[in-house]
């Protein structure tokens, strides 16, 4: 183990056993683990409090009167602001303290306030966010959940247990997506949506109780989606919204006509795997 030095305050330095080798600031104010594990160059601001299985990546930065507890990993440049809650138990009455994990990846941001709770035994034991994720203030992520790279969640979003987001969806200010949904790849969900069922990928799913609208056009441009890529999910969306087909039947028509099209293999794939049903 090599020894790393933590500034406490301006002048002062207080060496502990840990590892890597790194420079560190915490605030004389933060409560900080003698088990915490602090990567290069981390800053642990005002009134902080870390608990003693907490694992940082190099560079990460809690502004201040931040908590993360339990036994929670955080990736390398991962930006927490003020009141954000992290790695606590889940509320979930089943929950009896069993040893259980969070997870979040490199890069993530997460503003004022945000609460990400840790997983249980149930539910397959850790909560995961991945990389370059965005959470908003006041956005919820409750137990089991697990979040792919590149989501974005916007103010007061919340995520009830067990769901699954897929890499670049969005979802949209105040909406809630109920326990065990998924919401698929580069799937945007519009503000103040309840949703219920699986939000299709690359669709846009609003309302209360949501619906779907059809293909996220505009966030297919944006991520630079071939025109043919858009041209057989808008195929593919209108057999399944439009046609007057049931959901085989729409499926059985897009896999005649469309071809070739991993992006329609994954909204038929998406389709197929869904035990709670999908959003139409």
């Amino acid at each position: 183990m090599s020894r790393v030095q933590i500034t406490r305050g301006s002048d002062s330095e207080v060496s502990r056993e840990t590892s890597p080798t790194a420079s560190s600031f915490v605030h004389p104010t933060a409560v900080l683990s003698s088990r915490a594990r602090l990567g290069r160059d981390c800053y642990i601001g005002p009134y902080s409090i870390i608990g003693d299985e907490v694992t940082f990546g190099d560079r990460v930065r809690l502004e201040s009167h931040c908590v993360v507890d339990g036994r929670t990993r955080i990736g390398d440049d991962t930006r927490f602001f003020p009141f954000v809650s992290v790695g606590l138990a889940p509320q979930d009455l089943k929950y009896a303290g069993e040893p259980t994990e969070t997870r979040i990846g490199r890069r993530a941001v997460l503003r004022e306030f945000v609460t990400v709770h840790r997983g249980t035994e149930g539910g397959g034991g850790v909560t995961t966010i991945g990389d370059d994720c965005f959470l908003m203030a006041q956005a919820h992520v409750a137990h089991d959940c697990i979040i792919g790279d590149h989501v974005i969640m916007a103010n007061g979003a919340t995520l009830a247990g067990h769901v699954t987001v897929e890499e670049r969806a969005t979802i949209g200010a105040y909406s809630g997506v109920h326990q065990f949904c998924r919401v698929g790849r580069e799937a945007f969900v519009g503000g103040y949506s309840v949703v219920v069922k699986d939000a299709l990928p690359f669709a846009r799913t609003v309302g209360n109780h949501a619906r779907c609208y059809g293909l996220n056009t505009t966030g297919m441009k944006r991520r630079r989606y071939s025109a043919e890529a858009i041209k057989h999910l808008h195929r593919a969306f209108h057999l399944l919204l439009s046609s007057r087909l049931n959901t085989s039947q729409a499926l059985e028509r897009i896999r005649e006509e469309i071809k070739d099209s991993p992006e329609v293999d994954e909204l038929v794939k998406f389709i197929e795997t869904s035990k709670r049903g999908v959003v139409k």
